[in-house]
């Protein structure tokens, strides 16, 4: 068996999960170190496949704490993936959506009960507190909570226990990590509702330009992937972007600017082969749902594989599908452990499946699962 170049061994992992119970939310930026690219410092992977945090490693920790992203790059992940929406002062943070009662403690805060209202978000109605509607020094008064509780239970036990973290704080982190871990900590940040966010005077894009050429983030060699569900403005930041953008897309939907602007096209359209020729003209990689990638059958169980990855790859595109969770419920049926939806089941073997069907890497709830296959594969 060949180890991942990896430099946290798989054994650890466990021992991170105990070791890692509280992290310091508050971190020193200090000096910048390498982020990546061919010619980083000793440590850097040489194996090609990617292993991306998904909100961090989020089957353990409330997602998008820094929490989370720190236990991410201690079982192993190449990048941490925040998700990023925008305060009223314009500071970008990550949260999975700008609505945050889901996430956070704002209801029980009496000081912003008023705040509470119905937005159309992506032309669907939704009711709660969102981050635009905050300042930054307020959301810092709010603390995360595990956003599927039924499902993982035993992540409400860190309830209350981290901040919402900034943009720049989940880069001083990676920077912090690579250089204790001695390999580059990436990250892959999404441009979450681009359009949404613009139609309120609050575009992400400007933001997040700045941040990455404020931190000597926007060069080729970068261990940084950008992302989003929308079209328009990838091609937007392409022009503006020296780092490699990717495509996210849905197994049902359309990309909101297509729907505002009229286009009929679906991401049906986008993930043809002349779909995602188009998106080689613009991104450097597809980021589809899995099941895009091979579909589930009438039982629940994988059928057969797509041609999404071969197209992609002669397209020349990279494909990194989500999201690779341990849970039952999350799973193909034939990799269930039981009846149980939150017990864990055969995530080793669906990530396996999919491997041979050739993606280039994917995101995952579970690192040290992924990372494990990976090394067992080898």
């Amino acid at each position: 068996m060949k180890l991942s170049s990896r430099l946290v061994p798989v054994a650890a992992s466990v021992l991170a999960v105990a070791a890692a119970a509280i992290v310091p939310q508050a971190l020193p930026s200090g000096q910048p170190a390498p982020m990546g690219g061919a010619d980083s410092a000793a440590g850097s992977k040489h194996d090609d496949f990617v292993i991306v945090g998904h909100r961090g490693a989020s089957g353990y920790r409330p997602e998008h704490t820094l929490a989370s992203y720190e236990l991410a790059a201690r079982m192993g992940a190449d990048f941490i993936e925040p998700d990023l929406v925008t305060t009223k002062d314009r500071v970008l943070v990550a949260r999975h959506e700008p609505e945050i009662g889901g996430t956070t403690d704002v209801a029980s805060h009496p000081e912003f009960a008023a705040r509470k209202k119905t937005k159309q978000l992506d032309g669907v109605a939704v009711t709660g507190w969102f981050a635009e509607d905050f300042t930054l020094a307020e959301l810092k008064t709010l603390r995360a909570k595990e956003r599927i509780p039924g499902t993982r239970q035993h992540n409400t036990v860190f309830d209350g226990r981290y901040q919402v973290p900034t943009f720049q704080e989940v880069i001083d982190l990676s920077r912090r990590l690579s250089k204790e871990l001695g390999r580059p900590i990436g990250i892959y940040p999404e441009t979450k509702h681009p359009t949404y966010f613009r139609q309120q005077g609050l575009a992400l894009e400007p933001a997040l330009v700045k941040t990455l050429n404020r931190n000597n983030l926007n060069k080729k060699d970068a261990k940084v992937y950008v992302q989003s569900f929308e079209v328009s403005n990838l091609k937007a930041l392409h022009k503006e972007l020296r780092v490699p953008l990717v495509q996210l897309t849905s197994a049902s939907g359309a990309p909101y600017d297509f729907v505002v602007s009229g286009d009929t096209r679906t991401y049906a359209d986008v993930v043809t082969a002349l779909g995602l020729r188009e998106v080689a003209t613009y991104a450097a990689g597809v980021g589809p749902s899995k099941d895009q990638v091979i579909p589930l059958d009438a039982a629940g169980k994988l059928g057969k594989p797509t041609s999404l990855v071969a197209d992609a790859h002669r397209a020349g595109l990279v494909v990194h599908p989500y999201t690779f969770r341990v849970e039952n419920t999350f799973l193909p049926a034939e990799y269930d452990s039981s009846a149980n939806p939150s017990d864990s089941g055969n995530l080793f073997g669906e990530i396996a499946t999919f491997r041979r069907a050739g993606i280039d890497g994917l995101f995952t709830d579970n690192t040290d699962i992924a990372v494990a296959e990976e090394c067992d594969g080898k």
